[in-house]
């Protein structure tokens, strides 16, 4: 399974040029409950580098539903997964109200936000956001070298708005490109671990600001 291959096909669906390390991997699975989690979806799981992630976590008989937009990788991920605790589901993040069951206490997200149109990145953040129950928890990641790009501080202002408590971890450099991981909770409680901090709320209230203008 190659995402190389995938995203010179199709950029536009794949939209990462390399799959997640198993460091950025372990860093999008810290602090969100996950061993007591019942219902867990997964956006944009690629080639399911992320996903092993989750599934080391959920407790058994846990079923995790990941959503793909390319058709090539939901087909192939469907096939290694076959009978086992994962449903694969063809189909665009924006539609998950319509793709599983809610509430769900997990979204996991692999999707490439700073290459979206701010409208589509509100509408998937509305159909997360739809999805989770009150205490329900969030985690994506952003590439370093795009943070202070118009898209990246756009889905920052983005995340402060939806959730009451966001953290970010600190750089994950044992991945192609560096990342971080941004986590949202529901609860106003804001939960750390040993890899994260706290986010500077005020940051992201600064760029939420900064994008109503």
């Amino acid at each position: 399974m190659s995402i190389i291959r995938e995203f010179l096909r199709r950029p536009a669906l794949t939209g990462a040029l390399a799959a997640s390390s198993r460091r950025l991997a372990d860093a999008m699975t810290d602090g969100l409950d996950l061993e007591r989690a019942r219902a867990v979806v997964e956006l944009g799981p690629g080639t399911g580098a992320i996903t092993e992630a989750i599934l080391r976590r959920l407790a058994p008989g846990v079923r995790l539903v990941a959503v793909e937009l390319n058709p090539v990788l939901a087909r192939q991920l469907a096939n290694r997964y076959a009978g086992g605790p994962v449903e694969v589901v063809h189909g665009s993040a924006a539609d998950l109200a319509t793709l599983t069951a809610h509430p769900v206490d997990v979204v996991v997200s692999g999707l490439p936000w700073t290459v979206m149109p701010h409208e589509r990145q509100r509408r998937i953040l509305d159909a997360v956001g739809g999805a989770l129950g009150e205490d329900g928890r969030f985690s994506t990641f952003a590439y370093v070298h795009a943070a202070w790009t118009p898209p990246a501080r756009r889905f920052a202002a983005e995340l402060a708005a939806r959730f009451p408590a966001v953290e970010r971890s600190r750089i994950v450099w044992p991945n192609l490109p560096p990342a971080y991981v941004y986590r949202g909770f529901r609860a106003r409680s804001l939960r750390f671990d040993a890899l994260g901090r706290s986010a500077n709320r005020t940051e992201l209230r600064a760029a939420a600001a900064h994008h109503s203008r």
